[in-house]
């Protein structure tokens, strides 16, 4: 994994963020577009930077949004009664 920019630099450029994040340019600015990573254009001719702190609260994000989808699909293989907790469990683990 590429390294990290030095905690003392707050923005960074959109070419850096997808090194990091292993997307492309154009996705991670779309990302910006979206409002799910702050960013703004700096500078004449404007060129978009990316703020450290939201890459960081991206991935947390992602990994929670990870992590709901495995207890849903989780909760959606279990038996009525392994969720109740009444009867035989089906796969017990």
């Amino acid at each position: 994994m590429p390294e990290n920019p030095p905690s003392d630099v707050r923005m960074i450029a959109p070419a850096q963020v997808a090194e990091m994040l292993e997307l492309d340019v154009h996705d991670v600015v779309a990302l910006v577009l979206d409002g799910r990573l702050r960013g703004a254009k700096v500078g004449s001719p404007g060129r978009w930077r990316i703020e450290t702190a939201s890459v960081e609260e991206y991935l947390d994000d992602q990994a929670e949004e990870a992590r709901r989808m495995a207890l849903w699909r989780e909760s959606n293989a279990a038996s009525f009664p392994e969720l109740w907790g009444r009867g035989p469990v089906r796969r017990g683990d």
